[in-house]
């Protein structure tokens, strides 16, 4: 039986077998990518939510006044504005992917740049559709 060989780098400079988020820096990449995936679980319940707007809206009277009575209170607007927020973060990240299916952007400073930009597009994104429905 072959005996393993050991490095001659001291174990500092070793690089590990498997590694796992305690070796990796966190970076604005990983962060969004991270958001990406959240996002999109967020995005499923949200439209079970919206489903049943849709429904007690179909079928009128007190179903759908209660359904609009809890959407209008602080909490509802608070859930409408993570669902709109959730959305606007999903399709900007979206958009980050399909600039790396065209094989740009990979670089470290591009990689960041649109990391970052994803993050505030969705901030802009989403005050611009709440302040767009507060004037309508």
């Amino acid at each position: 039986m072959a005996e393993a060989k050991s490095s001659p780098l001291p174990i500092a400079q070793r690089r590990p077998l498997s590694p796992h988020v305690q070796i990796y820096r966190w970076s604005a990449t990983m962060a969004m990518s991270i958001l990406h995936r959240v996002t999109g679980v967020a995005l499923y319940l949200g439209t079970i939510l919206l489903t049943v707007y849709l429904f007690t809206a179909a079928s009128g009277g007190v179903a759908f006044a209660e359904v609009s009575r809890f959407f209008g209170s602080p909490l509802g607007l608070v859930i409408l504005f993570g669902y709109t927020f959730a959305l606007m973060l999903h399709v900007c990240g979206g958009l980050r992917h399909a600039v790396w299916e065209a094989a740009r952007g990979f670089d470290p400073v591009s990689r960041s740049l649109l990391a970052w930009g994803s993050l505030i597009g969705a901030v802009i994104l989403t005050a611009l559709a709440w302040a767009g429905a507060f004037l309508l």
